[in-house]
């Protein structure tokens, strides 16, 4: 028997509650979870802005312990640490053909696959993002549990299977910040903080943080902001106001809402870079007329999981925290169990805090 947050239906609250695990088949493995951070993407499935099959299990930012493996299967073996990644690759698809695997058509797969069932009526349950770290254990792909590098904590790992490679590669893979360049992060959560701290990272000069609670300032400016602001109607205007009159050299969008991101192209340059990683829904429309966007000749792009290859990456982001570049702890706002999970969800619809670690 395992314990798990159990989305009952979309919109309903979570449930704590037994489930029984199968032995891990073919190219699978199964995994002890040591600790999972509580993502938006998490709220969003629970509500229904991203689709997913319920009953499930949700929680995909997570890190643990192999305790067993299926036949075939040769990455990882029973004592291995590895990180949990809900987007793997295919390496057959169109996308993994053009070296983008963050694109691939066939990541989201095993979400629409029962993995497990309920203890109390042996009613099937779905793996959320197809990971489920929202338990004490869970099954996976063995190319879902990726090897975690030597020297990175293992709990504090979690947050290296979402928030961290998202940060990361949004600032370094999707706008390639260069050093000495501007940057502004709109939304100063768990994906904010790491942007903030990518940003510093990679040599960025002015780095302002734009979040609409006061409270966010201290944890900005520990992750490298050099400049807060609180959110306003006037918040593009106070950029270039901060950046030589031009605006940002790159915009980095956190929120997924349509005003922040119309705010976000606002405030980049001419020229400029604006890249959005927040989820919004479909009711969020964004407009924009034909003449500024010929006059401005910025760059407007989404960006899916930072645009990271995760088994290319996660040694490359596993060096900045070995050194101290990186700081996975200074993400963490509240170190949480299961039962609090839904706490969690308040706090990130109420714009409370950064990330919040589900540790077991």
């Amino acid at each position: 028997m395992v314990r798990a947050a159990v989305l009952p239906a979309v919109n309903a609250p979570l449930q704590v509650a037994e489930i029984d695990l199968p032995d891990p088949g073919p190219g699978q493995v199964r995994v002890k979870l040591a600790a999972a951070g509580v993502c938006h993407s998490d709220l969003s499935l629970s509500n229904g802005t991203l689709r997913q099959p319920v009953p499930a299990v949700l929680g995909h930012e997570g890190a643990g312990t192999v305790t067993a493996v299926g036949p075939g299967v040769t990455t990882v073996a029973p004592g291995d640490r590895v990180v949990l990644n809900w987007a793997p690759s295919c390496g057959d698809c169109h996308f993994c053909g053009l070296t983008e695997p963050w694109l691939c058509a066939n990541a989201g797969a095993a979400a629409n696959a029962p993995y497990a069932t309920l203890a109390a009526d042996g009613s099937a349950l779905h793996p959320g993002l197809g990971t489920a770290a929202f338990a004490e254990e869970t099954v996976v792909a063995a190319h879902a549990a990726l090897p975690l590098p030597d020297g990175v904590p293992l709990t504090d790992a979690a947050l290296l299977g979402c928030a961290v490679l998202t940060g990361w590669g949004a600032v370094h893979h999707s706008a390639a910040v260069r050093p000495g360049e501007s940057v502004v992060v709109l939304g100063v959560g768990g994906v904010g903080l790491a942007t903030l701290q990518a940003a510093r990272i990679a040599g960025a000069g002015t780095i302002v943080a734009v979040d609409v609670s006061p409270a966010k300032e201290e944890l900005a400016r520990a992750a490298g902001a050099t400049e807060f602001l609180i959110a306003g109607e006037d918040t593009a205007k106070r950029v270039r106001k901060l950046t030589g009159g031009v605006g940002a050299d790159v915009a980095v969008e956190c929120v997924g809402r349509a005003d922040t991101i119309r705010t976000a192209w606002s405030a980049t340059r001419r020229g400029g870079r604006t890249t959005v990683v927040g989820i919004g829904g479909q009711d969020q429309q964004v407009s924009f007329s034909a003449l500024e966007l010929f006059y401005f000749g910025r760059t407007l792009s989404g960006c899916v999981y930072g645009n990271s290859d995760p088994a290319r990456d996660l040694p490359v982001v596993a060096g900045h925290v070995r050194s101290g570049a990186l700081d996975l702890s200074a993400l963490v706002t509240d170190r949480i169990g299961l039962d609090d999970i839904p706490a969690a969800f308040e706090a990130m619809v109420a714009g409370k805090g950064g990330r919040s670690l589900v540790v077991f």
